[in-house]
């Protein structure tokens, strides 16, 4: 199965050799379709994150701009 990612650094999807190293990309997607669909999915991924109460239990905590996660700076 061919594996899809997508290159933030020059907004396309790549497949196969010489695609941009891990930094740049996102995936792997099982199809074109997917990886087209990467940088939508990451923002609704980001939208969900930020309105779950759970990851807000620690004052600071991610999305407030205060401490990480772990609670530990």
């Amino acid at each position: 199965m061919a594996k899809y990612w997508y290159c933030v650094k020059h907004s396309r999807v790549e497949e196969g050799e010489g695609i941009c190293p891990p930094i740049d990309r996102l995936g792997p997607y099982g199809s074109r379709e997917e990886a087209e669909q990467a940088l939508q999915k990451a923002e609704q991924r980001n939208q969900d994150w930020e309105q779950d109460p759970d990851w807000k239990d620690v004052e600071g905590g991610p999305g407030t701009g205060g401490v990480s996660w772990t609670g530990q700076g």
